[in-house]
């Protein structure tokens, strides 16, 4: 899978991510192992304070969109924002936590894609 074939129905969850400069954005396709998402979206940021503008930042995009988040975790701290969005889940890092919980080397097994500003058109 390549950056140029994602499903367009991620084009509002990513648009919205790149647009807060998140750190290495990365899509995993876990449609087929789970029951309970079909994709998740990480990403990291420099600061805590990074971390909750870029997740208040997707969070007020996406419902200007109709879209509304089914549970949002961590927002307080900082640390580690999840997002839930049914189909979707986001994951928001700093930076230390993104590598030590490490959700890219758990899900290894399945296809993702590095996203950029230029992933989706």
């Amino acid at each position: 899978m390549t950056k140029d074939n994602l499903e367009p129905s991620l084009k509002p969850y990513i648009d919205a991510l790149l647009e807060r400069k998140s750190i290495n954005p990365i899509y995993l396709d876990i449609g087929g192992l789970t029951s309970y998402a079909d994709a998740l979206i990480i990403c990291s940021a420099r600061s805590n304070r990074q971390v909750k503008a870029i997740a208040e930042h997707i969070e007020r995009s996406l419902k200007k969109q109709k879209i509304k988040a089914l549970h949002v975790e961590g927002m307080k701290d900082g640390h580690w924002v999840l997002m839930d969005y049914g189909n979707v889940i986001i994951h928001i890092f700093y930076e230390p936590e993104r590598h030590f919980y490490d959700l890219e080397g758990l899900w290894s097994e399945v296809e993702s894609v590095l996203l950029d500003p230029h992933s989706i058109q």
